[in-house]
């Protein structure tokens, strides 16, 4: 997740995008760059870190033109620097790019065109799309005609703007998965990855559909279809404030990045499952991960991680015994780097943190490091230190999280986990190619299963209603649902500030029982057919003793009579659910803060990224 911005008109373009991208730098803060057309050229200013950095590498300079495109960057290939910043260039200088998405078969098209001479200076997937436009162009000689071929040859989600110096009247824009917002001026247009970039000069916009393009002049903005056939639409009216339109129109970020979690889910998984020819996944491709014969041969898979990643390890803790049948032990990063672990060289270990930066995790890597420990990471951030340290890095591709409570980068790196699981199980022949098919079809289905989730999430927001001033909240389960019990009532706490427990449902008569009365709220997460039976028992031992209950489950008709509310999931493997359950029980977090009065995205006493002790 990007920012991309451009603007055509009379005014001078530099500081006009500057500024919009102040707009978006929500969006991602790893780099920065504009490129501005000039008199007899492109100028291009870019350059690692925050805008600020940008802003101030061009104060003193007069950059004149009235046409440009703006990047701000949230790193997916090639680590955060002055090279990987966008935009990106042709070889002549002629052409520029701005992208918001991920390309999937840059390396494919990247070789070819190193084939033919093309010299590129960056490690991004963007790059290739302007070298592989500017190598079109010089065939049709016709802008608009090579960005149109273009299109039908990258493959991924994306958002361009383009501009060419042969064509200064004039900025190219298409998207396909990724959002582009078209604004409407009075002798200017722009565009812009998001409504805030825009509020400062207009409120007439076009969204651009799927697969569409437009073409920005000064005074008008045609449309097209990816066959290149005009098309016609309505401009809509933004209505929203400035920091409502930060939100995309949500109250809070946390509840934004819920609703996120359908694109970051698909965006991580997509890369890295193949397809035979009929379209039916059959493998997992790690183009970062290179330690197929240490999978193979490993003994031990160790997870070490804190809070919410450290929720993420003990799901993948069950996925890893259940599909590779490899044993693996989970350590709170902050316990493991003070004791003296027993490794053995033949484990493979596995650190996991949102940022990149969390000090225990750090920590807790160069103990195995030291102990000759091959380490692999997953993160959100490209260039972290876990990305730089470790032998091998797995990229969440979340976008940036704003909000403090994390749940968009839980999903995903359990998606990664899960995805690393079924890679070992064929590696280690646990796992046959038609299990592994069916279970990467089942993770293909998970976006779309979650945004059904969503859809109906006025019952979660009314069963919130009820039931926020709760004094004591439980949250039980059984093997893949207690681990995502542990997850659920951090959520609770963290943002709602109410008192909520996990435990292991089978624990529940080895003391927690003492604790349930009338004011006691038990959540059951239910996703294990082979356990309903159990976790329906523990449910009627709550109740009887005057707790309320709330069931999240596959099969609403196994706890009738059992509970208070049913939340039924749709239908999904038992292996696979935890991606599921956990989505009722962020919503069940967020709603009670707001119930609360309380700011979700900004709850007291936590810090998004702990990089001390």
């Amino acid at each position: 997740m990007c920012g991309i911005v451009g603007y055509i008109g009379s005014k001078q373009a530099s500081q006009l995008l500057v500024n919009a991208l102040k707009k978006l730098e929500y969006r991602g803060y790893d780099s920065a760059g504009i490129a501005i057309i000039g008199e007899n050229d492109i100028l291009v200013r870019k350059c690692k870190g925050a805008l600020k950095f940008l802003e101030q590498k061009i104060a003193d300079e007069t950059i004149k033109g009235s046409v440009g495109i703006g990047h701000t960057r949230w790193a997916t290939h090639g680590e955060p620097s002055d090279t990987n910043s966008h935009p990106h260039t042709s070889m002549d200088g002629s052409i520029s790019i701005v992208h918001n998405g991920i390309i999937e078969n840059y390396a494919e098209i990247k070789a070819k065109l190193q084939a033919q001479g093309v010299v590129f200076q960056s490690q991004t997937d963007t790059e290739v799309v302007v070298h592989l436009i500017d190598s079109i162009y010089k065939e049709e000689k016709d802008i608009f005609k090579a960005v149109l071929k273009v299109l039908h040859i990258v493959e991924g989600s994306y958002a361009f703007g383009v501009v060419c110096k042969d064509y200064p009247d004039r900025i190219i824009c298409c998207r396909k998965e990724s959002p582009l917002v078209v604004g409407l001026g009075k002798g200017e247009n722009f565009i812009a990855s998001d409504v805030p970039a825009l509020l400062e000069h207009t409120r007439d916009v076009y969204y651009l559909g799927e697969k569409e393009l437009a073409v920005l002049y000064t005074d008008h903005v045609d449309l097209f279809n990816f066959e290149g056939e005009k098309i016609i639409k309505e401009p809509s009216h933004v209505e929203w404030d400035m920091d409502a339109a930060e939100k995309g129109g949500y109250e809070h970020f946390m509840i934004k990045e819920i609703h996120e979690q359908p694109k970051g889910l698909t965006d991580t998984m997509r890369p890295r499952i193949v397809h035979d020819k009929a379209g039916k996944p059959t493998d997992v491709y790690f183009e970062e991960n290179k330690m197929d014969s240490a999978w193979k041969s490993a003994k031990r898979v160790v997870i070490t991680a804190c809070g919410t990643a450290y929720h993420a390890g003990v799901v993948a803790k069950y996925a890893f015994e259940k599909i590779a049948r490899m044993k693996v032990d989970v350590d709170v990063a902050s316990e493991f780097r003070y004791r003296n672990p027993i490794l053995d060289k033949d484990d493979i270990f596995i650190v996991v943190s949102q940022s990149g930066e969390t000090a225990d995790t750090l920590s807790a890597l160069r103990l195995a490091k030291q102990n000759g420990l091959k380490v692999v990471a997953i993160t959100n951030c490209v260039g972290s230190t876990v990305s730089r340290e470790a032998d091998d890095v797995i990229y969440t591709l979340a976008g940036p999280e704003i909000a403090v409570a994390s749940t968009k980068a839980y999903t995903t790196q359990i998606l990664c986990m899960y995805l690393l699981a079924i890679k070992a199980g064929k590696l280690r022949g646990t796992l046959s190619d038609e299990e592994a098919s069916k279970l990467l079809a089942e993770l293909e289905s998970i976006p779309s299963k979650i945004q059904q989730i969503l859809d109906g999430k006025d019952v979660i927001q009314k069963f919130a209603s009820l039931q926020f001033n709760k004094d004591k909240i439980f949250y039980i389960g059984r093997q893949f649902d207690s681990a995502t019990s542990l997850e659920s009532a951090l959520k609770l706490k963290e943002v709602s500030y109410m008192h909520s427990e996990a435990f292991a449902a089978g624990e529940l008569k080895h003391g927690p029982i003492a604790l349930i009365d009338k004011s006691t709220l038990v959540v059951a997460i239910a996703s294990q057919p082979d356990l309903y039976e159990k976790i329906g028992s523990n449910m009627v031992e709550v109740k009887a003793r005057g707790a309320t209950v709330l069931v999240i489950t596959q099969d609403g008709t196994a706890f009738e009579g059992k509970t208070d509310e049913i939340f039924k999931i749709p239908e999904c493997s038992d292996t696979l659910a935890s991606l599921l359950t956990v989505i009722p029980a962020q919503l069940f977090a967020y709603y009670c803060a707001v119930l609360k009065g309380f700011d979700p995205d900004k709850p007291r006493n936590l810090a998004k990224s702990v990089t001390v002790e």
